[in-house]
């Protein structure tokens, strides 16, 4: 069995702020009758660039809401989220997202996909080609670039879809539960596969789970979110090295951690089940 590993590779206080969320709340509804939901309530965090975060809480505790509004997708109720200084107001380039649904162009092959982006910037044609197929070795997925969505496995698709996401090269990596929809097996390989890449690719991500085991080997912060009205509850900071490898998840620390956040969240979740 591995020994616990004590030092830690979550970026230190030098490392410059990339996301800063000051006292957001979200609200939907409370018009013309409407009961209001507060999906989120007073949520501070702070995202280094280079960090890895996995969101983690039951369903319905905002952590997609809050992912989306990072995405630029919906503004905020209260509060207010920065990069880099900025006011995040919209949808950039600088940020790329991951769905669970893959969310490929079924008539285009996978090379087409990974170049979707690149394209629609006007760059050309050979350039695009070679970023691309950088890329798709990246997800190794090389020999598959003339295939089709309906051609290739859950899996794979998921691969292609994190390629074409990387492809504008975006500072920031969002990830709404990506490997969701996938069965166990392929999910844990995944789940390798993506923090090899994104310790490759040198992205800060944000990375949306209600997987403990997931969001731990992951991550080098995991930010436990409370039941709605979403807040940060909880943050872990993950001491385990850089590249993860299956045999960590034996590692002492890990076991014993994973536990603990299961003990934390298991009323809630059991709760959630029975409403």
């Amino acid at each position: 069995m591995m020994q616990t590993i004590i030092a830690s590779d979550t970026p230190s206080t030098a490392v410059p702020v990339q996301i800063d969320i000051r006292h957001v709340g979200k609200v939907f509804g409370g018009k013309g009758g409407d009961s209001a939901v507060i999906a989120l309530d007073d949520v501070n965090l702070t995202i280094r660039k280079g960090e890895f975060i996995s969101l983690l809480g039951p369903s319905g505790c905002g952590k997609s809401t809050l992912l989306g509004i990072v995405a630029g997708f919906q503004g905020v109720s209260s509060g207010k989220i920065e990069q880099n200084g900025r006011p995040i107001l919209r949808p950039e380039p600088s940020r790329t997202v991951v769905f669970q649904d893959y969310a490929l162009f079924g008539w285009m092959t996978v090379q087409q996909n990974v170049e979707f982006g690149l394209k629609a910037k006007g760059m050309a044609k050979r350039e695009r080609a070679a970023i691309a197929r950088e890329l798709i070795a990246l997800v190794r997925l090389s020999g598959f670039e003339d295939k089709y969505p309906h051609q290739i496995s859950g899996g794979m698709k998921q691969r292609a879809a994190i390629a074409r996401a990387l492809a504008p090269d975006p500072d920031i990596l969002l990830m709404d539960e990506p490997f969701g929809a996938l069965d166990a097996q392929t999910r844990v390989l995944l789940q390798e596969e993506i923090a090899r890449i994104s310790s490759e690719a040198g992205k800060t991500v944000l990375f949306v789970t209600h997987g403990i085991d997931e969001a731990v080997f992951l991550a080098d912060r995991v930010v436990v979110m409370s039941p709605r009205p979403g807040r940060v509850r909880q943050e872990v900071n993950v001491p385990l090295p850089r590249p993860r490898t299956a045999e960590m998840r034996s590692d002492p620390w890990f076991v014993q951690t994973v536990n603990e956040l299961w003990e934390t969240l298991k009323p809630e979740w059991q709760k959630g089940e029975e409403e």
